[in-house]
C-alpha cells in the first residue's frame, strides 16, 4: 500500500483550481497537470507500507487533534525547487498556525512505527503540475508571475484523512481509508 495523510478539499476550491489550471495549461504544454478531483493538502507522505501496518498507523493518527479547525487561504502560484528548472507548479496556502502543528504531531505520532520524519520543512501547497525531468517553462512562469498575489478561495477544515494512492496508467487515484 502507498499511503499519505492529507486534508481533503471542498468543491469550491476544486472548481477554483480547475479554472486556474485551465488558465495556465496553454502556457505549460510540457507539464503533467493534476486532476482537481484528486487534489489535497498533504500533511505527511508515508509511502509504501505493508497492509499489516495499517491498523497501527490508524491508531497512531487517532491521537492527533487540534482544538480549532484549520483556516486556509489559497493564494499565488509558484514552483519547486525554483522557476528556472521547475519540477512542480503549485498554488500556495496561507494557513492558520495549527496546520503546521498538526503536521508536526503526525510526524511525531508515526515515528515510533519506523516511519521517517520529513527532512524538509513543512510547506503547505496544492500541486498543480509536475515536470519530468525538470524543464524550462518560461511562458508558464510568466503567466504564474501575474497570479502571485491572486486569491483562489478559502477553506476551513476540521478533519484529516489517511489516503491510499493507487497508481494507474491514467494517473493516481486516491482512496480514503
Amino acid at each position: 500500500m502507498r499511503l499519505f495523510v492529507a486534508l481533503d478539499l471542498r468543491e469550491e476550491v476544486r472548481n477554483a483550481m480547475r479554472d486556474l489550471i485551465a488558465t495556465l495549461k496553454p502556457e505549460g504544454k510540457n507539464a503533467r497537470w493534476v486532476r482537481p478531483e484528486g487534489m489535497h493538502v498533504t500533511l505527511k507522505f508515508i509511502g509504501h507500507t505493508d497492509a499489516a501496518n495499517l491498523h497501527s498507523i490508524q491508531s497512531a493518527l487517532s491521537g492527533v487533534h487540534s482544538q480549532q479547525p484549520v483556516e486556509m487561504n489559497f493564494r499565488g502560484v509558484g514552483f519547486f525547487p525554483n522557476d528556472r528548472h521547475p519540477r512542480v507548479a503549485w498554488c500556495g496556502i496561507e494557513a492558520s498556525p495549527n496546520l503546521a502543528r498538526i503536521a508536526a504531531q503526525i510526524e511525531t505520532a508515526l515515528e515510533p512505527l519506523g516511519i521517517e520524519r520529513e527532512s524538509r520543512d513543512f510547506a503547505p501547497h496544492l500541486t498543480l503540475a509536475r515536470f519530468n525531468p525538470p524543464a524550462r517553462a518560461d511562458e508558464l512562469v510568466r503567466a504564474a508571475n501575474e497570479l502571485k498575489s491572486r486569491g483562489f478561495g478559502s477553506a476551513r477544515e476540521s478533519e484529516f484523512y489517511l489516503f491510499e494512492s493507487i497508481t494507474k496508467p491514467s494517473g493516481a487515484e486516491y482512496k480514503k481509508l
